[in-house]
């Protein structure tokens, strides 16, 4: 077995270093800062697109851990690039937050205050102080995280869109399936994902406390505990909105609220957050795995069968996980099938591609999908490459 994960390690590790880094130092903008913002499916680059802040903290966590990982110097350069960006040209400093979209020369394209967008650049900064020790990024964390916890919250849970000033504004960013959600699990999720990673390198009491009560809303809330899964959509009141089950963020989940949990060392909240990600995982194993990989979602009664790569890039993480934590061969068997799925079609093997954003039931990617937008990211794949070596390593 130990001779067998190596190879799957080293499949991925290839893939790394070898494709992924190398796309995307070609997209480093050494004239305007930061890194350049799309690149359709056809592979043309726009010099002059925007840049989205999500993308590029995105970039800056995935270079600050190609560096911790893998120890390449080069690496620690471009997160320092982008890190440069981001802070010179994102950060409000006068009413605090990062905005949404900038232009390619850095000034303000969309000056949205969204939470979502918060989390990542909490995450980006505190990855890049561990790279780094460089204490302006974690002074930028801890002052996002304040903006965060003073600006971003009722007495429920989390807001989610504002204005620059802090004003609500519909949230059709993180909207989808024709409803317009107040509150999302998804927000929720990649706090508890950048509040980990704060906490980790920098253990105030403050980000404790609000960590412990994202897992608990996550526990009291978020989580169908009949259903095994993740509700997606919510009022003001934290109320479910939509029949939506998300296969991709469950899978997801189960191994960010491990990692929360490990990082936290509370054996009571690890007790219980630890059932809740059994159960899910065995869930999606059950009704979402097929054909090798993992269908997309369910809204209603109709089943979205497309292959997203960042729910595949997610499923080899989600799956390995679940190998490690319960010793379910199964679990192993089907991390390597997603992988062995992303190999041949995900991975876009053209001149200059690098992978592709999703594949339709019939095989064919979708051209209408950008390979680089500000989704579309080095943060899943990079992420599932890093996970994968790390694990396997020890």
């Amino acid at each position: 077995m130990i001779t067998e994960l190596n190879g799957f390690k080293e499949e991925i590790k290839s893939e790394l270093e070898n494709h992924i880094i190398p796309f995307w130092n070609e997209l480093c903008d050494y004239e305007k800062g930061g890194f350049y913002g799309y690149m359709s499916s056809d592979l043309e680059l726009d010099k002059n697109a925007e840049k989205g802040v999500i993308l590029h903290s995105r970039i800056l966590w995935f270079y600050s851990n190609c560096y911790l990982t893998l120890k390449r110097e080069d690496c620690l350069e471009k997160a320092k690039h982008c890190f440069e960006f981001l802070k010179n040209y994102c950060v409000d400093r006068d009413q605090g937050g990062v905005y949404w979209l900038m232009n390619a020369d850095g000034t303000v394209s969309d000056s949205m205050k969204h939470t979502y967008c918060q989390a990542f650049f909490i995450y980006a900064m505190a990855s890049y102080y561990d790279a780094s020790k460089d204490k302006e990024a974690l002074e930028l964390a801890m002052s996002v995280f304040n903006t965060v916890e003073t600006k971003c919250v009722d007495d429920i849970a989390y807001l989610e869109a504002q204005s620059k000033e802090f004003e609500l504004v519909e949230n059709d960013a993180l909207s989808e399936n024709g409803l317009m959600a107040d509150k999302t699990m998804n927000t929720v999720l990649h706090l508890i994902e950048a509040y980990t990673e704060l906490y980790r390198v920098n253990p105030d009491k403050r980000v404790l406390e609000r960590l412990k009560f994202q897992l608990e809303l996550t526990y009291d809330k978020i989580y169908d505990k009949e259903g095994h899964k993740l509700l997606v959509f919510f009022d003001r009141e934290m109320k479910v909105i939509g029949d939506i089950h998300s296969y991709g963020h469950d899978i997801e989940a189960t191994w960010l609220l491990d990692r929360a949990c490990d990082v936290i060392g509370d054996k009571e909240l690890t007790k219980k957050i630890s059932a809740i990600n059994k159960a899910i995982v065995a869930n999606i194993a059950d009704i979402a795995f097929e054909n090798g990989s993992l269908n997309n979602e369910r809204d209603k009664t109709e089943i979205n069968k497309i292959r997203i790569w960042w729910v595949q890039a997610e499923s080899v993480v989600g799956f390995l996980n679940g190998y490690q934590r319960y010793n379910e061969e199964k679990y192993l068997e089907m991390s390597k099938s997603v992988w062995s799925y992303i190999k041949n079609h995900i991975i876009d093997k053209r001149e200059g591609g690098e992978w592709f954003s999703q594949i339709e039931e019939n095989g064919s990617y979708t051209k209408a999908k950008a390979t680089v937008d500000p989704w579309k990211c080095p943060y899943h794949n990079g992420r599932m490459c890093l996970e994968v070596i790390r694990r396997v390593e020890g």
